[in-house]
């Protein structure tokens, strides 16, 4: 018998305050360095997806993302980013994600990106930080419809010397 491999599991990440703002004025609104940590931890080695503007927001020493396969969605054509692969569309770049043989493909920002990606149903993981303040910004990440999605996993982190918030990293699988 041939070997079958599994489905790929499309998975998104996200830090999100109680609000769901996720950005301000292409920045993170809140400095927490364990949940940096998360993220680098949870993608490591694997595919990241991100649109243009998600990118541009890295600043230019982290870019593109080490040890990572960097996807960015654009529709610039004449938009040119080194050592990371263009798509124009969000299911084109899941489909360029599937061929680098990776084990993980995450969804990493920003908030258009996310809701497409939510309404679309192409997501089947949601690693979410929630930052348990309400915080200023201009980017959100999209209401979660409880009823399709099953919460999971989840650890709480207060605050600290190094981190201005409590929060709690949750991770939530699609209920079919």
């Amino acid at each position: 018998m041939p070997f079958k491999r599994k489905k790929l599991k499309i998975k998104l990440i996200v830090a999100a305050s109680e609000n769901n703002v996720i950005g301000v004025q292409n920045d993170l609104p809140w400095h927490l360095p364990d949940d940096m940590n998360y993220f680098k931890e949870t993608t490591i080695n694997s595919v990241v997806i991100m649109g243009r503007n998600n990118y541009l927001s890295i600043p230019k020493k982290y870019r593109p993302l080490k040890d990572r396969v960097n996807i960015i969605l654009t529709k610039k054509t004449e938009f040119h980013a080194p050592n990371c692969v263009i798509a124009n569309s969000l299911e084109k770049a899941i489909e360029l994600a599937k061929l680098e043989k990776k084990e993980n493909i995450f969804i990493i920002g920003g908030g258009k990106v996310y809701k497409y990606a939510l309404d679309k149903n192409l997501v089947d993981l949601i690693y979410l930080t929630r930052i348990h303040a309400s915080i200023e910004g201009d980017t959100f990440f999209p209401k979660i419809n409880l009823k399709k999605w099953k919460k999971i996993n989840s650890k709480f982190h207060k605050k600290d010397k190094k981190h201005k918030f409590s929060f709690t990293f949750l991770i939530f699988k699609k209920v079919n």
